[in-house]
């Protein structure tokens, strides 16, 4: 107990100044979500990985410029023929913050604990796939066996989600682990204030940080990370010199930093599936697939992304956003604006304004479209210009901004035409989470059984052409369906002040490696 007293005497003595960094050595980065957990085993927020991937370890890292796996915490591994038995071999010497030696012990204590039904991992066992058991073979040797093939597998142990926690802080903390996380990354979790701050402080015996890291240990004596859950506040913030950085600044707020001489902005691209809207193919009209092509032409993508996000992400033109790995580049030929084209599909199927009331309608029912929009990414701008759009051709849409548990309800019951998603994933896996007739997020409401059989082969497929092959099948499958109209290909605008030096971000796009950053005058 005086222990720990001691500890919070100390940490407040820092947290007043007295004695505490530089600002040269101490640099703060703005966090756009304050989430309701941060526990990474326990919890999905993106925004929990932006500290934490500075706090834990993984067993592998993938190279964002090679797209290749490099060691982590594992300096080698092995997989089985059969693909269901994964080898590694542990790097030695390597200890957690509180001192816990890491070793094979700890990636069987970490494995358990995300498994645990008991823990009920919001994420992290999922990303594990058909996760089976882990074998011990020894101190610095470790097998995780799986019931088949799963080629995303390293990716997902590359990602902070599946970081090494110490096994004695679990222990020690249980319920409260997430106010007291230990890893053993390149920075030290120091404290945590729900909804108003984290602080992370160097860890100066760090000295097996992967390849990708330029430095062998942190450059900043500490870094504190604040909450601006209002977009409005981001870039004053920033501005202000509140704060270093600052993640997702709006658009119009970019065009204007860029003027700034103090100020740049660092764009990063994020893989994972494009905003897309979905078109449920079950509910009349857009059970027709003439429809559906009818709405792709008479999108003009390019007018929204201009306006919406003022140029600052590419159009998309299909499921996958372009940096993904897999990306068939043959969908940026599918459904170019084409309004005469809408206009004589839609005629085709008998939908005409026979009233002449501006909507068109077939055998006496109108042509209109229930469109659901989330709050967040722009959704509500890029539905209102679907809308004004799709109005010069006589389709009326009744739209509502919904909250994402109401949006997750409508889409699993099938109430809507419409509804957008984006999600980000380095690996073109993330496929079968919209596209599989099981998934749970198939808003389409499709059942392909040509294409649920691609999309279980590539998952179950090691080798990396075979997978690109398929993954291209899915995409021209999903397109020539007309089973989702993308709009733009998510990319994170960072705000960045001039002061900040050697920022860089993983495979993800949204986690920064914070141990290169150095701060100037």
């Amino acid at each position: 107990m005086n222990r720990i007293l001691a500890w919070c005497v100390l940490l407040s003595v820092v947290l007043i100044g007295c004695a505490g960094p530089s600002s040269e050595e101490r640099g703060v980065y703005g966090l756009t979500l304050a989430p309701s957990g941060i526990d990474p085993h326990v919890n999905a927020s993106s925004e929990l990985g932006i500290p934490l991937t500075s706090v834990y370890d993984t067993l592998v890292y993938l190279d964002p410029e090679t797209g290749e796996f490099v060691p982590g915490l594992a300096e080698r591994w092995d997989i089985s023929s059969d693909g269901l038995v994964h080898t590694f071999y542990l790097r030695r010497g390597v200890t957690f913050h509180d001192g816990t030696p890491f070793n094979a012990e700890a990636v069987r204590f970490n494995l358990a604990r995300i498994t645990s039904p008991d823990l009920a991992s919001q994420k992290a066992r999922f990303m594990l796939g058909p996760y089976e058991r882990v074998h011990v073979v020894d101190e610095y040797t470790v097998q995780i066996y799986l019931s088949e093939p799963f080629a995303p597998f390293l990716d997902t142990l590359s990602q902070v989600y599946l970081g090494m926690a110490s096994p004695a802080a679990v222990e020690q903390w249980g319920d409260e682990y997430q106010l007291h996380q230990v890893g053993s990354g390149p920075f030290v979790f120091a404290e945590y204030v729900p909804g108003d701050h984290i602080l992370l402080r160097r860890n100066p015996d760090y000295a097996w940080g992967p390849t990708v890291y330029r430095h062998e240990t942190a450059q900043l004596e500490e870094i504190e990370f604040r909450f601006f859950t209002d977009p409005a506040t981001r870039s004053p913030a920033l501005e202000t010199g509140e704060v270093d950085v600052m993640g997702e600044i709006p658009p119009q707020d970019a065009a204007r930093l860029k003027s700034n001489p103090d100020f740049r902005i660092e764009p990063v691209p994020i893989p994972g599936a494009s905003l897309m809207i979905f078109m449920n193919t079950e509910r009349p009209p857009l059970d027709d697939v003439r429809v559906r092509q009818a709405l792709l032409y008479a999108t003009d993508r390019q007018a929204i992304v201009s306006t919406v996000f003022r140029e600052s992400s590419p159009v998309a033109h299909g499921p996958l956003a372009a940096v993904t790995l897999g990306y068939e580049p043959a969908v940026e030929e599918f459904y170019p604006f084409d309004v005469e084209r809408a206009m004589a599909l839609l005629a085709e199927v008998g939908w005409s304004d026979t009233d002449g009331d501006g909507v068109r309608d077939r055998e006496g029912q109108p042509l209109a479209l229930d469109l659901y929009l989330m709050g967040w990414g722009h959704m509500p701008e890029v539905g209102q210009w679907l809308i004004s759009q799709w109005a010069e051709l006589g389709i009326a849409v009744n739209s509502q901004v919904v909250s994402y548990p109401e949006a997750l309800e409508v889409a699993a019951q099938g109430k809507h035409h419409l509804i957008p998603f984006n999600l980000s994933g380095s690996d073109p896996d993330i496929l079968r989470q919209f596209f599989h007739s099981q998934a749970e997020f198939n808003w389409s409401k499709i059942a392909d059984l040509e294409m649920d059989t691609w999309l279980e082969t590539a998952a179950r497929t090691l080798e990396r052409a075979d997978r690109v092959e398929l993954y291209s099948r899915v995409q021209l499958r999903v397109m020539d369906g007309a089973l989702v109209i993308p709009i733009r290909d998510y990319v994170n605008l960072n705000g960045v002040s001039n002061r900040v030096q050697g920022l860089g971000f993983d495979a993800q796009g949204w986690f920064p490696w914070l141990i290169d950053v150095t701060l100037s005058e």
